[in-house]
């Protein structure tokens, strides 16, 4: 499962500064408008201490970890609903991400315009929000129509659907995204064919000068307040510093971070942000020559989590060998592990657990 996120924000919000502090991919940046046309693409791989830990005591050739991607979008603007700016084509891109980054400028910097006016996190995430609530109208109202001409020609169903999109249609003129309406059971299949933009879990990030770190100052203090309201998470960073922290040794940019009262880089945050947006959870595989995480949805049982690996896995699946990371670590190594006891065998309805490290047997 990769994981896809869209960085998405005004012009001039520093999402290719923050893409490049993410993913060292040298994206161009500019103090104009639309530096950035077709999205950059980068991958990282997922920061997880517990793979090595694990590592440590099975001794595999390498360690493959999670990889999540990072999309930096072209900036929105006010109208891009209707096409306005390179409107059609940012929201085209967004419905391809897992969850939405969205950078907030909270930074003064005269020399890089700000393409609507003064200062205000509050306004220009609104801006955002609202062109993304328009074009999910548009789709809305749409698929009504469409619901409503099957209704007339017989569909059982079809009055459902049309109750359900007019209701989902007024809540998002209102300017209330899919994802914070209540829904009924039988919208959520709606929802997910649609591809709505709002519907996507987002995680606000206040992008501030350095000199307001660790807490950002009022301007992510009112960022803060609308992430809460939105029922979102909001993350405070100087994007600028991260993309120059990257060019520093590891412990030079571990002192520079602790100066400023920060115990780690943004990366770490943001995926342990995104993973709980997404209710995400991790296991573990250990062959002869590696060690690989998976990540997969809360929840997941153990043939979902086989077939994750492979088909054939989850198809012929038998037994999953479970043990939890730390209990291994401690084992000293799996052969010492199976012959305390500490591997529990268990059947296809089992829930994998977050690091749970798991020897799948099954039927060819």
């Amino acid at each position: 499962m990769s994981l896809a996120l869209g960085l998405v924000g005004l012009p001039n919000a520093g999402k290719s500064t923050l893409f490049n502090a993410l993913t060292r991919a040298g994206a161009a940046v500019a103090p104009y408008p639309f530096t950035t046309i077709d999205p950059n693409l980068g991958q990282v791989p997922v920061p997880d201490e517990r793979g090595a830990a694990v590592a440590s005591v099975t001794h595999p050739g390498r360690i493959v970890p999670a990889v999540i991607r990072f999309i930096d979008i072209a900036g929105l603007v006010r109208g891009a609903s209707r096409g306005e700016g390179l409107g059609n084509r940012f929201l085209a891109h967004i419905r391809e991400v897992d969850a939405v980054i969205h950078v907030v400028r909270c930074f003064s910097a005269p020399e890089v315009p700000n393409v609507v006016g003064d200062l205000d996190p509050v306004r220009d995430a609104e801006i955002v929000e609202t062109e993304l609530a328009l074009a999910d109208l548009e789709t809305v109202e749409r698929a009504a129509e469409r619901a409503a001409s099957r209704a007339k020609a017989g569909d059982p169903g079809a009055r459902e659907q049309v109750a359900a999109l007019r209701r989902m249609a007024a809540d998002l003129a209102q300017g209330i995204p899919a994802r914070r309406q209540r829904l009924d059971a039988t919208d959520h299949p709606l929802i997910r064919d649609l591809r709505l933009l709002t519907a996507k879990p987002v995680i606000y990030v206040a992008n501030v000068d350095e000199g307001a770190l660790p807490d950002g100052g009022p301007h992510a203090s009112a960022l803060r307040a609308l992430a809460d309201r939105q029922g979102a998470a909001c993350i405070v960073l100087a994007a600028r510093l991260e993309a120059e922290l990257h060019d520093l040794p590891d412990e030079e940019a571990k002192a520079y971070l602790a100066v400023l009262g920060l115990s780690e880089p943004v990366l770490p945050r943001l995926i342990r942000a995104s993973f709980g947006l997404l209710g995400l959870v991790s296991f573990f595989t250990v062959l002869s020559d590696e060690v690989r995480a998976w990540p997969v949805p809360a929840g997941t049982s153990a043939v979902e989590a086989a077939g994750r690996i492979h088909t054939d896995m989850a198809h012929g699946f038998v037994r999953a060998e479970v043990i939890a990371w730390d209990a291994l670590v401690a084992a000293g190594s799996l052969h010492a592990a199976r012959e305390g006891g500490a591997i529990r065998l268990e059947g296809r309805d089992y829930v994998v657990r977050d690091g749970d490290v798991i020897t799948f047997r099954f039927a060819a």
